[in-house]
């Protein structure tokens, strides 16, 4: 697995699950550039044209990939420091800290939708009556499953972000205070 970036006091698990959730959107996303650019993923040509794919259709299924690695990017934001300190390139913010309920109330929020969407997406794929060929089916299945993480994944990384922004150094500090 890729090496993320993180901060030093972020665990392994921590880190293989942010870049997981990141990942899961990956294989629907090439389907859909497939089929907005015309190659066969097993689809009668019906379902192309309701897509509109080629075509102004193919702008949609664009948007939606970019637009769905964008949100499942932004769990890397948990992990790194510009989930903790605003990045330079965002006007008026940067610099500042990111306040961690803002953080941790957004990222709760996308883990209990993209739960909802991912259980109720795979459902309706599994049970889709599209017209496709066997291995067409099969596939919708392949790259709508890894899904099901986003939500589980992103629920996990908030968590711990929340947790690690939020604990106190009075420990540590009571520890080496305390006499020898």
């Amino acid at each position: 697995m890729p090496r993320v970036n993180a901060l030093p006091d972020v665990p392994r698990w921590a880190r293989n699950a942010a870049l997981g959730a990141a990942l899961t959107n990956v294989p629907s996303a090439l389907w859909r550039l497939a089929i907005a650019v015309g190659i066969p993923v097993g689809l009668a040509p019906s379902e192309y044209d309701a897509m509109g794919a080629p075509g102004w259709g193919s702008l949609v299924l664009f948007a939606l990939s970019l637009f769905s690695e964008l949100l499942a990017f932004l769990t890397l934001g948990l992990v790194r420091s510009w989930g903790e300190t605003w990045p330079r390139c965002i006007p008026y913010l940067r610099g500042r800290r990111v306040p961690v309920l803002l953080a941790t109330v957004t990222a709760g929020l996308g883990a209990l939708a993209t739960t909802v969407y991912g259980v109720l997406f795979v459902y309706s794929a599994f049970n889709a009556e599209m017209e496709a060929s066997a291995w067409g089916m099969w596939l919708i299945d392949i790259v709508y499953a890894p899904l099901l993480l986003w939500g589980p994944l992103l629920a996990a990384v908030t968590v711990h972000y929340y947790r690690r922004r939020t604990r106190t150094a009075a420990p540590a500090e009571a520890l080496s205070a305390a006499p020898s």
